[in-house]
């Protein structure tokens, strides 16, 4: 045999051989960034997860980031238990800081991610700086203040943080007719959206509950917004397909479901593509022994 003939089914094997073995590779998602485990619905890479968290999280240095509309947040903690996520803002106040300027993000969500994401009822948002203007006061002008206590957490506690002492904040009453407190603490779903401009806050600070356990005061409040998430659609397709070893994502539309399994995404589960996937691995062996084959038949009848 030549040397031409030899390089010939060198290149057969070099070119077909990494082609065949790519098959039944798995497509998997990523598990893992730093410490914090991503798991089902939430995903890193296209395709993973459920479709109504898809371009949420982002893993950036070993740091998870969730972005949404309003901005970006870096994620403390999930529990996939309670469905939640902790997250910080970090131009959000505290209680050793007060950051006014309307740096602050808030927390908007799109309108299609609604459904999907909304801080707990047991998060307090404390809007600070409001104007007099602000929509959150024009309803209730001369009236009762809009501002309560949420979750045994309230204003009048804030006030006593040492982030105060370079601000003189306005106390307030029952009533006010002189101007909006400076504090101003309000569960989510009376505002539906925290945007410092629109509201015409100067800044804003949020902390939850961590019942059944209580906080003795402001400085040991948990501060960051915990955002609880919910899962719409067919929950039981994805238990199936990890039943089966797949991981659960969707199309790139993200309309429909898919389980994405060892070299190929089912809309089942893994079993009924297990199968398939070894006849085309076998397929593409066969194609390359008939080619080799072929080869060394072709070659031996020139040189005869």
């Amino acid at each position: 045999m030549d040397r031409s003939f030899l390089s010939t089914i060198f290149l057969a094997f070099y070119v077909f051989v990494p082609i065949v073995s790519s098959y039944g590779n798995a497509n998997t998602c990523r598990a893992f960034c730093g410490n914090l485990k991503i798991d089902y619905p939430f995903a890193l890479q296209s395709g993973c997860g459920h479709p109504g968290f898809r371009e949420l999280l982002f893993c950036i240095n070993d740091v998870l980031m969730f972005h949404i509309s309003s901005g970006s947040y870096r994620v403390l903690g999930i529990d996939y238990a309670y469905q939640s996520l902790v997250l910080l803002d970090p131009h959000m106040s505290t209680c050793d800081s007060i950051v006014l300027g309307g740096r602050g993000n808030g927390f908007v969500v799109e309108q299609w991610r609604a459904p999907y994401l909304n801080p707990t009822s047991d998060n307090m948002f404390m809007l600070i700086g409001c104007s007099a203007d602000s929509s959150l006061f024009q309803a209730y002008h001369g009236k009762r203040s809009p501002c309560r206590n949420v979750s045994g957490m309230s204003c009048e506690e804030y006030y006593g943080c040492p982030g105060w002492d370079m601000i003189r904040p306005k106390q307030y009453g029952v009533v006010y007719g002189s101007g909006p407190p400076g504090c101003c603490a309000l569960p989510f779903e009376d505002i539906k959206a925290v945007n410092l401009s629109k509201l015409g806050c100067q800044g804003y600070s949020s902390a939850y509950s961590l019942a059944p356990l209580r906080r003795a005061g402001p400085d040991e409040w948990s501060y960051g917004i915990e955002v609880k998430y919910s899962v719409q659609g067919n929950a039981s397709f994805c238990r199936a397909c990890e039943a089966t070893g797949g991981s659960c994502g969707h199309d790139i539309d993200g309309k429909n479901d898919l389980c994405l399994c060892s070299g190929w995404n089912s809309t089942g589960t893994c079993d009924l593509v297990h199968s398939e996937s070894h006849r085309r691995k076998w397929s593409l062996m066969v194609a390359l022994a008939g080619f080799v084959t072929g080869t060394i038949i072709l070659e031996t009848s020139h040189l005869q």
